[in-house]
């Protein structure tokens, strides 16, 4: 059950630092946890993961209340490879094939996680996690408009926010098992949605 307040000993009180041995504490969690995930999908028990990490589960509830607040820290961290690779990828391609190539190696990310990425959508959707990820994924978009809007190869009227969304309910539409609704062809509209003389 879900701890209602954090306990008396909680090292880590709303704005404050972590402790070392509580950092430590989570970094194990978060260890364990990506080895269940990886091993069994995002429904492993929660009291499973603490067992492995070699804490109490109060003490994982206090570094992440929820399902979803563990799934997405451990998605942030695998998730660095993929923002990493958007600049990577403008040093060697025109914005547009970069934004192209970007959101097709984000998919491919995606999918190797369904099992934890279906729990971040519900958790999106149902507005329970803030999704610090979803606002690196924005970041990164943001970063290849811009350059395309100053190459001209992008269109400068668009909202990153609003490509993320595009590209999120693209892998939920794709994410369905049916082999004949692939997410390529999705991802080449979106870009050719945001290239210069689109209509508003």
């Amino acid at each position: 059950m879900t701890p209602t307040h954090p306990a008396p000993d909680d090292p880590c009180g709303p704005g404050r630092p972590l402790r070392a041995d509580a950092r430590r504490n989570r970094e194990r969690i978060v260890s364990a946890a990506r080895a269940a995930f990886i091993a069994s999908g995002g429904a492993v028990p929660l009291d499973d993961i603490a067992r492995e990490a070699g804490v109490g589960i109060g003490t994982l509830y206090r570094h992440f209340p929820t399902r979803e607040a563990l799934v997405e820290a451990v998605y942030a961290g695998e998730l660095d490879t993929v923002t990493d690779s958007a600049r990577r990828l403008l040093a060697e391609l025109p914005p547009d094939e970069a934004l192209r190539a970007w959101m097709e190696r984000y998919a491919r990310f995606a999918a190797a996680k369904h099992g934890t990425i279906d729990t971040l959508r519900a958790g999106w959707a149902a507005g329970r996690i803030t999704a610090p990820t979803r606002e690196r994924v924005t970041a990164e978009i943001r970063t290849i408009l811009v350059a395309g809007a100053e190459s001209g190869a992008l269109r400068a009227d668009v909202d990153p926010e609003d490509v993320t969304t595009l590209l999120l309910g693209t892998f939920q539409a794709t994410a369905t098992g049916d082999p004949g609704r692939r997410v390529e062809p999705l991802l080449a509209l979106i870009v050719d949605a945001l290239r210069p003389g689109t209509p508003r």
